[in-house]
């Protein structure tokens, strides 16, 4: 009896230490519907013996836990929130918000505020990488290839025939800050200029646009710990439509995505090399995926992302399922570093 007794006592005393993660998500844009879903992966990804996992959802001033249905509130002055009557407080944050305020640095600077450790990249990488021209125009300078392209401001005055003459047609419109594909356009006549530039101010006050390279999109995955880096195998994207809009993205019948990506070890190694230069030049942390374009074998860059979809079918997951690892280890391990780098 005396050790059934030791035995519930120690099971009691490991439930109550299990870490609370809060899986932020949500968000002040467009792409708070694809947040929503990579909450839910993130929250089956995470071991539920190691962390007590609270999904919180950020949406304009209301932040709030989502559990079981119902909302509580959270305490913005320390991100902590009262359920059944205890106040709860959270060991580490897993940011998945694709877009503002997560994705920019906004939300890490509150956290780090607070003291309270995160998963995601710090306040300066997390908003140069969201500022596409701006993290591009940095990075050229330390060699790595990207396209041509010319930022518009909202509000500025602008030339169109101008940007289609130097850029050439067809080229890309996107907005300038975003997580996701809503706002982007491939413009193939003069005409169609204006109007896609109209559509991509509705989601940023900048507009970023570029040459068309033409090739075959790869993208990369990686994450380093003190332990050390993990750099996944390559994904290559073949879109059915006439590029990988967001409906590609998230229609499986409308996009063919091949893990590993069939091309040589060369090449491979090269977008491995690159994406792990990229990873320290920025001083990231945790997940991220870079994306490229293959053309005439010269990889060019097309971005940086810090919060990746992770949905059960997202680049991330398929990559690490390609490259035989435990998910749940993955996120355990990135959970961990995060907390003992807070420490320091």
């Amino acid at each position: 009896m005396e050790k059934i007794h030791r035995r519930k006592k120690q099971l009691a005393f490991t439930k109550m230490t299990k870490k609370n993660i809060a899986i932020v998500y949500g968000g002040y844009s467009s792409e708070i519907i694809v947040s929503e879903k990579s909450m839910k992966g993130i929250q089956s990804f995470i071991d539920s013996n190691r962390y007590n996992t609270w999904p919180v959802l950020i949406k304009d001033n209301d932040w709030q836990a989502v559990i079981g249905g119902k909302s509580y509130p959270v305490d913005k002055n320390d991100f902590s929130l009262t359920f059944n009557g205890s106040k709860i407080t959270f060991d580490c944050v897993y940011i998945t918000i694709h877009g503002t305020p997560g994705e920019n640095g906004v939300l890490q600077g509150y956290l780090e505020m607070l003291g309270i450790p995160h998963s995601t990249c710090d306040v300066l990488p997390s908003a140069l990488t969201f500022n596409k021209f701006t993290c591009n125009t940095y990075l050229k300078g330390f060699g790595v290839a990207v396209a041509d392209s010319v930022l518009i401001r909202k509000g500025n005055d602008y030339a169109p025939a101008d940007i289609a003459d130097k850029l050439r047609l067809p080229c890309f419109v996107k907005p300038n800050a975003g997580g996701s594909s809503f706002g982007v356009s491939k413009v193939k006549k003069k005409e169609d200029v204006v109007p896609a530039i109209e559509k991509a101010f509705e989601e940023s006050d900048e507009v970023i646009i570029e040459e068309l390279l033409e090739g075959r999109e790869l993208t990369c995955g990686l994450y380093k710990t003190s332990i050390g880096e993990n750099i996944f195998p390559i994904t290559e994207v073949i879109s059915k439509n006439d590029f990988f809009d967001f409906e590609a993205k998230y229609n499986s019948e409308k996009a063919e995505e091949i893990t590993p990506a069939p091309v040589p070890d060369s090449i491979s190694d090269r977008i491995k090399k690159i994406s792990s230069m990229i990873y320290d030049i920025l001083g990231c942390k945790g997940i991220i995926r870079i994306d490229y374009i293959l053309s005439k074998d010269k990889i060019y860059m097309l971005e940086v992302n810090t919060t990746p979809g992770m949905t059960p079918t997202s680049f991330i997951p398929q990559q690490i399922k390609a490259d035989k690892r435990d998910i749940s280890q993955v996120f355990t391990e990135i959970i961990e570093d995060s907390i003992a780098r807070n420490k320091h």
